[in-house]
């Protein structure tokens, strides 16, 4: 099985970091192929240009399409399972992430399809865990689980994806009291792929 693994943290200190490296190991005890795409380590260009602008705007889809958007492209169509991990920071994903969204998710490719034009294909499997500083319960009781859920799993992947979950990690203010239960909802989640995928 294929996994990719969209990150988004500028450092290799942090907890989310610490998550992706006890996801990394998980999944290569499966012996599935696993290619990530650490978009700060790529330093992933976020922002679209002028002409990317134009092909989107105007579904100008005749335009051509960055080499690095290219890449992702085919990142995309070997995935199987598809996990973007990533820090909530002000309520949202990093703007690097965001950006990954807006330029990724090209006209006729992601959306605005044509018959004569290669179309995203359908993901078995689409993941976001987020790690949070506030508690998941406090996080529900202000609405803004609800509203990052209803953002990713909506929009951002959509119809994109067969099968879709928000993994929040919240609560890591108090980062000793939660690592444990966040330790066993990784592992968890592992297995819901392995049976949801394979």
């Amino acid at each position: 099985m294929n996994i990719l693994i969209v990150y988004s943290h500028p450092s290799k200190d942090s907890y989310t970091f610490q998550i992706l490296e006890q996801l990394k190991a998980l999944l290569a005890i499966q012996k599935w192929d696993v290619k990530v795409s650490d978009l700060y380590a790529m330093d992933f260009q976020s922002n679209m240009t002028e002409k990317e602008y134009q092909r989107e705007s105007f579904a100008k889809i005749e335009m051509p399409i960055p080499d690095d958007i290219i890449a992702e492209h085919e990142k995309i169509e070997e995935a199987d399972c598809i996990i973007f991990l990533y820090p909530v920071w002000w309520s949202d994903c990093p703007a690097i992430l965001k950006g990954w969204f807006d330029r990724v998710y090209s006209v006729g490719y992601a959306y605005g399809h044509k018959t004569y034009f290669p179309k995203m294909k359908i993901v078995k499997y689409g993941i976001a865990i987020c790690t949070a500083g506030h508690p998941n319960e406090f996080l529900h009781e202000i609405g803004i689980s609800q509203s990052m859920k209803t953002i990713m799993l909506n929009d951002r992947l959509g119809k994109r994806f067969e099968h879709k979950e928000m993994l929040i990690l919240g609560g890591t203010l108090d980062i000793e009291q939660v690592r444990g239960d966040h330790k066993n909802k990784i592992e968890e989640l592992v297995l819901r792929i392995k049976s949801t995928c394979i």
